[in-house]
């Protein structure tokens, strides 16, 4: 079997993205049943300089959406980046989804050699699409992916490896 750019993103993210949701799902639970503002489980961070929950979502949702426009040679939509609670994150969550599924894998065949150009802090970087896949869409996806779990994890939210795995 030969994997496609396609199976190696679009499925992949959706599944993790899912599970992201499920995860929200049980943080408003938790909150609830613990009485817990949401708040403060939205503003959570593992440390004093990394993103708090609601970032870590947004940045998560951003590199799906960006990798498979980039990829496909497609405008990505845009998300304003202003949830404030877990609806919006749902919503944007969904939104995410949604868009990729309108992505189809004949737009992705070849994408592995498509030229990606990419400005980031100032600097234009180009590399191939593969590249751009392995060396910065997924790291980055689950590491946002990740810390999200993490800071559910450590703020008491009963979850674990399965939840993650999905």
């Amino acid at each position: 079997m030969i994997i496609s750019m396609y199976n190696m993103t679009i499925p992949v993210w959706k599944r993790s993205l899912n599970n992201l949701s499920i995860l929200l799902d049980k943080a408003v639970a938790y909150a609830d049943a613990k009485k817990i503002e949401h708040g403060v489980i939205l503003n959570a961070r593992l440390y004093p300089d990394m993103f708090a929950l609601t970032k870590q979502v947004q940045i998560a949702s951003d590199n799906a959406k960006f990798g498979a426009a980039r990829l496909a040679n497609l405008e990505a939509p845009k998300f304003e980046d202003n949830e404030t609670n877990f609806a919006e994150l749902q919503a944007r969550i969904g939104k995410t989804i949604a868009f990729l599924d309108t992505i189809t894998p004949p737009q992705l065949e070849g994408s592995e050699n498509r030229n990606i150009a990419l400005v980031i802090h100032d600097t234009k970087q180009e590399m191939k699409g593969l590249q751009y896949l392995l060396d910065r869409v997924q790291p980055n996806f689950y590491f946002h992916i990740t810390t999200a779990y993490n800071i559910l994890r450590h703020n008491g939210v009963d979850i674990g490896k399965k939840d993650f795995l999905g």
